[in-house]
């Protein structure tokens, strides 16, 4: 058989992993303060030139999805890691008096983090601050298709990190395929429902834990009730940012009958407004990252159209340079591909809704999504959509910025998901909260013991009585 490439780093980082994981608080902060003046001052310069060379994002939407919340993040550990690293105190059952309990913070051990290429800074070393928050030694393997900023990361990482501790590999999927085949303690992946299945099953082969943080279809309802200006404008940017390659871009619209022509023409409003010149000359639009996904998008509005589907908006785009423009349509058959998988791209569907009732029947057919986005003033229809659904995230009146709350779990539900990051929740996802308890005097158990009695018994009894 022939030999894993990558099995010399996995056993040096498993010959470390006990006395990383026995790292304090302020040796672990230590460490995100050094990747935090990296990408603040060093390598922000580097990392918003290669991010433009990869697929034209503008730089400030680098600085606002890339950097900041790396930034953010780490910030918001610096200021709760020492209390998340203490052994928290639990109360104690009535049979075991003369002991405590308490929940031990430790280490995974050896973690790998598979990240993609839509916000691959990101996606990349916000996992990793947990990671190192948690005090585990990982591998990074961040996508092939951001050759440039993977380059830059790669070097970011070196330059800090001992590679015995924290390293990045680059590859194709060959090396993906490589790296999942060692038995890691942990990995944490996102991408896309399809190839999270994929990790999950290697995985299983080790028994591996895993955070699996994929995508889906999130859908956004707007009744008539809404403003439509600021809908337009919230709805319009969660669907331009990134081009629209974003896990918890806006998806589809469900829009009611009353509210759908006053939404249209708000939307083509903003977006006109967004790019006075045209998305295709702006500076302020990113680009789709390859001639493939580029193509998957043609096929998906060819598609459409023919099968009867209206563009009301848009539609443009030239695969010379990968522009795809902001893209409104209606009257998609429900068995489309723009209605069928996620479109990770600037095209919206409309899909008109009598009510809320029939937008929950609508989003309950379809696979558990990752975000939910309800745009509404009617108390009882936001109530009412969010008791009668699950998603794995949502927001009321906005889009996409729930992932800037560092407080807040993110991460989806099954087809969605698996396991939750950021924050606290991120630390969690990293370590192993190990149950211990200590025994301080004698303990009642002691006298349960064989050989079993009749007096044991009756204290049996007596112990079960209590509870009625």
């Amino acid at each position: 058989m022939k030999a894993n490439p990558y099995q010399q780093l996995f056993d040096d980082q498993m010959n470390r992993f006990l006395e990383v994981g026995k790292t304090t608080y302020k040796e672990r902060v230590s460490k995100l303060r050094k990747l935090k003046n990296a990408l603040e001052y060093e390598y922000r310069q580097p990392l918003r030139e290669a991010l433009f060379s990869d697929f034209g994002k503008p730089f400030l939407e680098t600085d606002l999805t890339e950097i900041y919340p790396i930034l953010a993040e780490i910030k918001h550990i610096e200021r709760h890691l020492r209390d998340w690293m203490r052994p928290k105190k639990v109360g104690n059952p009535l049979p075991m008096i003369g002991s405590r309990s308490y929940i031990e913070y430790e280490s995974k051990g050896v973690c790998l983090i598979l990240s993609p290429w839509n916000f691959p800074v990101n996606l990349t070393f916000d996992p990793l601050v947990s990671a190192i928050a948690a005090g585990n030694c990982c591998i990074l393997k961040p996508s092939e298709s951001t050759p440039a900023t993977s380059q830059v990361m790669s070097e970011i990482v070196s330059a800090l990190f001992d590679p015995s501790e924290i390293t990045l590999v680059q590859g194709e999927v060959e090396t993906a395929k490589a790296l999942l085949e060692l038995p890691f303690h942990h990995i944490f992946f996102t991408g896309s429902p399809a190839v999270g299945k994929h990790i999950m099953e290697a995985a299983s082969r080790h028994l591996s834990s895993v955070t699996l943080e994929l995508g889906g279809k999130s859908p956004a309802f707007v009744d008539e009730t809404a403003s439509m200006e600021t809908t337009a404008k919230r709805l319009a940017w969660g669907k331009c940012l990134n081009a629209g390659q974003i896990c918890v871009a806006p998806d589809y619209v469900l829009v009611t009958a009353k509210a759908k022509d006053a939404l249209v023409q708000a939307l083509e409003n903003q977006l006109k407004s967004f790019f006075p010149q045209g998305a295709s000359s702006s500076a302020s639009y990113a680009r789709i990252i390859n001639t493939a996904h580029h193509r998957r998008l043609q096929d998906y509005l060819k598609s459409a159209v023919s099968q009867g589907a209206k563009i009301l908006y848009g539609g443009g785009y030239s695969e010379e340079n990968h522009f795809f423009e902001p893209t409104l349509i209606e009257n998609v058959p429900e068995d489309a591909a723009l209605l069928q998988e996620e479109i990770f791209g600037p095209v919206l569907p409309m899909v008109i809704v009598k009510d809320v009732d029939e937008a929950v029947d609508y989003i309950n057919r379809k696979p558990r999504p990752l975000a939910l986005y309800t745009f509404s003033k009617n108390k009882g229809a936001i109530r009412k959509l969010s008791a009668n659904t699950r998603a794995g995230t949502a927001c009321i009146n906005h889009n996409v910025i729930h992932l800037s709350n560092n407080h807040l779990p993110f991460g989806g539900i099954n087809n969605s998901g698996i396991g939750k990051a950021h924050g606290h929740h991120g630390f969690l996802a990293f370590s192993n909260e190990r149950a211990t308890v200590r025994q301080y005097t004698a303990s009642s158990v002691d006298l349960l013991m064989p050989p079993y009695s009749d007096l044991k018994q009756r204290m049996m009894d007596a112990t079960l009585r209590w509870f009625k």
